[in-house]
């Protein structure tokens, strides 16, 4: 493996969502990631031939229901640096895994816990989905247009940004210290606390006088007209981010506004509502492509909004690799870059459950007869 975390060793616990999510990070990074699969859950070709979330992983499995199968987690786990699991909490205590038994066989594991509302608290053992750790979080409160409902932003605040990527920095910033130290420790990654973390600009902003707790009627959430997207003239869309005076001048100008003194008032807030439908009927009088071939490679902060099929071919996004295909399916490249330790590109994950086991448990010290064994017994695919 290539990447700044070659060398380290991750067990994950296969689950959904923000858990894998911070296993692809870690994977696309350097880390060898083995997945601890269910056996007797069906292989699910086709899904899996797509999941972009469990590439570049090998995989095991082991049913850690039954006490051998928790045992062979257990041995994993002793050769690892760290460990992700997404269980509610308890779970992973009744498979006799949890923190307390595996930190004693290996006191520098660094223990990823991935929920919702975290360990503690009065939800912590309720379920929930993204948009309920948003709500409570405040974030989702602030999604959406001036006099209409919250809009949830997909799940890209909650599971992956307030999730799966918080995790993957907690648990390297746990290893880090294990390595000082030798002490290893558990990290409680909450969705809730991590959305909450994401609003942190919002906060300040508010804490200023710069921002009321309204939706769409600020700066950055289509409240501003400088900051929004407008339809164009082929029912496309442009992305209008013009907020400094001379980026808006920018725009004006090769939008044709520079000599409307109405637009002079950028910041005069009781005029965004009509400037925002002056630069909505000046947008719509041309194509997306059309404007585009006026706005590019200026200052004017303005963009095309593209499609999941259009991003990929966008001559940026092509320079710098941005998405890539593996075994037939585009998807985001591994980043941030690296200027002397940059990962291979990841491969995607196998179709059949459990397909590097034997190899797996065979580094760890097990024999072709224990493992044999342990399939006959249904504690291994």
């Amino acid at each position: 493996m290539s990447g700044p975390l070659s060398g380290l060793r991750i067990v994950e616990i296969a689950g959904i969502g923000p858990g894998p999510f911070a296993g692809m990070m870690l994977a696309d990074h350097g880390a060898e990631v083995i997945r601890i699969e269910r056996p007797n859950t069906p292989p699910r070709r086709e899904a899996r031939n797509f999941d972009i979330l469990a590439r570049g992983r090998r995989t095991v499995a082991i049913d850690l229901k039954q006490p051998e199968g928790a045992a062979v987690a257990r041995d994993l786990a002793r050769t690892a640096d760290g460990l992700i699991e997404g269980f509610r909490p308890g779970v992973m205590e009744r498979l006799g895994l949890g923190p307390e038994i595996l930190l004693a066989d290996n006191p520098k594991l660094v223990f990823g816990r991935m929920t919702g509302w975290g360990q503690t608290g009065p939800r912590a053992s309720t379920a929930g989905h993204d948009i309920d750790y948003i709500a409570i979080a405040g974030a989702l409160h602030a999604y959406g247009r001036a006099g209409d409902k919250p809009t949830p932003p997909i799940n890209m605040v909650g599971d992956f940004g307030g999730g799966g990527m918080f995790l993957a920095f907690g648990i390297v910033s746990a290893m880090l210290h294990a390595q000082r130290t030798g002490q290893g420790q558990v990290v409680d990654c909450a969705m809730v606390d991590g959305a909450a973390v994401l609003m942190s600009m919002i906060w300040s902003l508010r804490a200023a006088g710069l921002w009321r707790d309204e939706r769409g009627v600020n700066l950055l959430d289509t409240g501003a007209h400088f900051y929004d997207t407008y339809e164009t003239a082929d029912g496309k869309y442009l992305a209008v981010g013009a907020i400094e005076p001379q980026f808006y001048a920018t725009m004006r100008r090769i939008a044709g506004l520079a000599r409307d003194p109405d637009l002079d008032a950028q910041m005069n807030i009781s005029e965004w509502p009509a400037l925002k439908q002056k630069l909505a009927a000046t947008f719509i009088t041309r194509t997306r492509d059309e404007w585009m071939s006026a706005f590019d490679g200026t200052d004017a902060c303005v963009s095309p909004v593209l499609s999941l099929d259009e991003a990929p071919a966008h001559p940026h996004n092509a320079a710098r690799g941005t998405f890539l295909t593996t075994d037939g399916v585009t998807q985001p490249a591994p980043a941030p870059r690296y200027s002397a330790t940059q990962p291979e590109a990841p491969r995607m994950a196998s179709a059949d459950h459990g397909t590097d086991t034997d190899k797996i448990l065979s580094a760890i010290g097990y024999d072709t007869h224990r493992i044999a064994a342990l399939k006959q017994a249904g504690i291994l695919a």
